[in-house]
């Protein structure tokens, strides 16, 4: 009776020291997908923010600008477009600088402008050359303008990003895996004598298997769980100190990287409890001391 309580009290110990170790794996794993994710929003929101400047002819009236500004917003690559007309023009250049360019030319020298802000798919440098180019192919515009370097220095700098989440990324994957799996492979080798004898009186390995895995997906989803409410927590930490966070952080990064975590903790804890058990049943008797 006393061997069977020290056997349960055992047991359960692993599997609390196992779910902690696992639930600290797993809060790493979760932010790097979390901050994947994020990183994504603000290239997004940096490459929205890229806007291609259309500057149309002096002589076109204001009802034909406004059918091509009607024309352009049905193109596949415009997110939105501001229009600017000659008189804000003027007002925004005697606001910025205090000059009136009319009392000294005698008219506005402004002409009409639009400046489009494309979907930030179509924000590298080869997709924004030929939008350049086809929108200079339009009967009313004068010129199209944007800023080249700017662009190529924010995708260089994105992709470098990029890779080196990545890196990050595949680093965390194999220490994770390094040690949940020694962290499984402990606990169950620390059983080995009953799988062992288990093993002596004819029980099939599928049905030794078993309740390992059983322990291997609850410390998982227990893992998972935690590791899903600390960075919750850690969110709404931040969030109430800038609210701004929230913009980011969306509530669709934050169900994919809850998932994410969920499903590398069971995958994690099953597939190391599956090689633990196997490795411990093919170990010969002389092999268990």
């Amino acid at each position: 009776m006393k061997t069977r309580k020290k056997l349960r009290l055992s047991w359960i110990m692993q599997a609390i020291t196992s779910t902690i170790s696992t639930s600290m794996v797993l809060i790493l794993m979760g932010l790097v997908v979390l901050f994947s994710l994020t990183a994504r929003v603000v290239a997004d929101r940096v490459k929205e923010n890229l806007t291609v400047t259309v500057v149309l002819d002096d002589d076109v009236q204001t009802a034909d600008a406004r059918k091509l500004l009607d024309s352009l917003n049905t193109r596949r690559y415009v997110s939105h477009i501001d229009y600017i007309s000659r008189e804000q023009a003027l007002q925004e250049q005697i606001e910025s600088m205090g000059i009136n360019s009319t009392e000294f030319l005698g008219a506005n020298p402004f002409s009409i402008s639009m400046e489009i802000n494309v979907k930030p798919e179509y924000s590298l440098g080869d997709s924004l050359l030929w939008i350049s180019e086809e929108l200079r192919s339009m009967t009313l515009v004068s010129d199209v303008l944007y800023q080249k370097d700017l662009v190529e220095s924010i995708n260089r700098n994105l992709h470098r990003a990029s890779f080196f989440m990545l890196v990050i990324a595949l680093l965390l994957v194999i220490i994770s895996l390094s040690l949940i799996n020694n962290t499984v492979r402990l606990s169950v080798f620390n059983h080995r004598f009953v799988l062992h004898t288990m093993k002596l009186v004819g029980a099939r390995w599928g049905f030794i298997r078993r309740p390992f895995l059983v322990r291997g997906f609850w410390i998982g989803m227990a893992s998972a769980l935690i590791a899903d409410s600390v960075i919750f927590s850690g969110i709404y930490w931040a969030s109430t100190y800038d609210a701004a966070v929230l913009h980011y952080v969306t509530w669709q990064n934050v169900a994919v990287t809850s998932a994410a975590v969920l499903a590398i903790g069971l995958v994690l804890t099953l597939v190391c409890t599956y090689i633990s058990v196997t490795h411990c049943l093919k170990m010969r008797g002389s092999e268990l001391y």
